[in-house]
């Protein structure tokens, strides 16, 4: 094993998030908010997904990533940066773990981020396939997503002026 494990780090479940991805995509699970009418439900969708393959939220407040409530959730839970700030944050608190990736480095389960202006980060969706391992352009990747909500779209077919990818490393859970 890992000694990483010894440190806190678990297995992240990609089949679990790529199953709630799948299941989800053209649907809302009525168990979370639809902030589709306000602002987008992107990475609402994504930090669903993602919690389907970690199975652990971080209740830090404004820091952490959770959500209780369409009013009681953290910023990180449905804003692309915050995602993206969460998700690849130094630190050693609870919650999936990932770092900024090459697309070489996807795997089904992680996160993709587009900038559609080359300024905000705009959309968060989820690799569900890969077409071609190691992935070596947009076209071997398939993503799920809400807004504009897909399943199985090529990654190229986005039009956008700024990528990064998020691959998930495993799931920090606490230390007892």
């Amino acid at each position: 094993m890992d000694e990483t494990y010894g440190r806190g780090l678990f297995p992240y479940d990609r089949a679990a998030a790529v199953r709630y991805a799948r299941r989800w995509a053209y649907g809302r699970n009525p168990a979370f908010y639809d902030y589709e009418q306000i602002g987008g439900d992107c990475t609402n969708f994504a930090s669903q997904c993602v919690y389907a393959g970690s199975g652990i939220m971080n209740f830090e407040k404004d820091f952490g990533w959770y959500y209780i409530d369409p009013n009681n959730k953290a910023p990180a839970w449905t804003g692309v940066e915050y995602f993206s700030r969460f998700m690849t944050r130094e630190d050693a608190s609870v919650g999936p773990v990932a770092v900024n990736a090459t697309i070489s480095q996807l795997e089904p389960g992680d996160v993709v981020q587009l900038s559609f202006d080359g300024e905000n980060w705009n959309h968060s969706p989820v690799v569900v396939r890969l077409l071609r391992q190691p992935a070596l352009r947009p076209a071997d990747v398939l993503i799920a997503a809400h807004s504009y909500d897909s399943d199985n779209r090529p990654l190229s077919t986005y039009d956008y002026q700024g990528i990064r990818f998020l691959h998930f490393t495993g799931v920090r859970k606490p230390v007892r």
